[in-house]
């Protein structure tokens, strides 16, 4: 799962402005680059963990 820690510690390039659900993209691109993955590899795998979660088949 990926989160944005709201309405605090904004990600970059929106630091020091009210964090929103929206900027959830910037997160996952952030672990896409440190694991060496893809943005889509990353959303696969976050969705899985979500449904796994909350029992969504």
């Amino acid at each position: 799962m990926v989160e944005t820690d709201c309405p605090y510690l904004t990600p970059h390039p929106y630091r020091g402005k009210r964090n929103e659900p929206a900027y959830v993209k910037l997160v996952a691109e952030q672990i896409a680059e440190l694991k060496g993955l893809t943005l889509e590899k990353v959303a696969e795998e976050t969705a899985k963990n979500a449904k796994k979660l909350f029992g969504i088949k």
